[in-house]
């Protein structure tokens, strides 16, 4: 056999391939990151505030003249500048700061929320097992969902005997229907986000009922509050506790959605 031959037959030697390296993808520089921040909090915070700059300053020119029924946002700060400046303030059993009562609402809404939550998801489990469960309770369940919720609360004063039982039963009946209807249709885990649904649903209709409630059972409430204010003819103070409620209710709507987010990963909307 010839050299050339042997140079046709022969394999050419087999190189190795090329390894590829990733490079580490530069950090911005702190200015651009700064920069990048800024922007982003001023198109989430700009647009609401000047929306609330406005809303306040036409509320001011429609209520400012003689014949207005409202106060304007002028008078409502001094006639109610003590609850703005200080929310906690105790000058008695009855006479506290907004805050305060803010506080003893949540309590109430944590209980009767928290109940709600448990008891509508494991009754949600249970009939999720069984067709023939879900098809006898669905009916009932749905005809209880529609009545008010503080058309519950004459039942519960003559159960209970007392205001603040009474309250927390008011929450936990509004709040339970949520929970067994999200958890029953679609079972764990692609339900979690359908869950964490139910949860923000019931944790805003429970703050409203615990206000509701509030104005006819008394105490010290953020609902007793505004009742009582109403009576004494303190609008300032009335729309100051508006503000309170309305505050609460996002962080609280804010509250859940971030921790559905966590929990799933996203997969759950904001």
């Amino acid at each position: 056999m010839s050299v050339t031959a042997l140079k046709e037959t022969t394999p050419a030697p087999k190189r190795p391939a090329a390894e590829v390296v990733r490079l580490a993808r530069p950090r911005p520089p702190v200015k651009t990151r700064l920069r990048t921040w800024l922007t982003r909090a001023a198109v989430n915070v700009l647009p609401p505030l000047v929306m609330a700059v406005l809303l306040l300053l036409m509320w001011e020119l429609l209520c400012s003249g003689p014949g207005a029924t409202l106060p304007p946002p002028s008078r409502i700060w001094t006639d109610s500048k003590d609850l703005i400046l200080d929310p906690f303030f105790v000058a008695g059993p009855q006479d506290i700061g907004l805050g305060l009562r803010v506080l003893v609402s949540l309590q109430r809404v944590a209980v009767g929320f928290g109940l709600a939550a448990v008891v509508g998801i494991l009754i949600g489990a249970v009939i999720g097992q069984s067709i023939w469960a879900m098809r006898g309770l669905d009916p009932i369940f749905q005809m209880l969902r529609t009545v008010p919720p503080l058309a519950w609360l004459p039942l519960a004063l003559a159960a209970f005997r007392d205001s603040n039982p009474s309250a927390i039963f008011v929450i936990f009946i509004t709040a339970i229907w949520n929970q067994i209807e999200f958890f029953w249709k679609i079972m764990l885990p692609s339900a979690a986000p359908y869950i964490f649904t139910g949860l923000r649903i019931g944790i805003g209709l429970s703050w409203l009922a615990i206000v509701a409630a509030e104005m006819l059972t008394g105490g010290v409430g953020i609902g007793f509050f505004i009742w009582d204010a109403w009576n004494s003819s303190r609008l300032p103070d009335i729309i100051v506790a508006l503000v309170y409620i309305g505050v609460v209710g996002f962080a609280l709507d804010r509250l859940v959605a971030g921790i559905a987010a966590f929990v799933t990963r996203g997969t759950a909307s904001a």
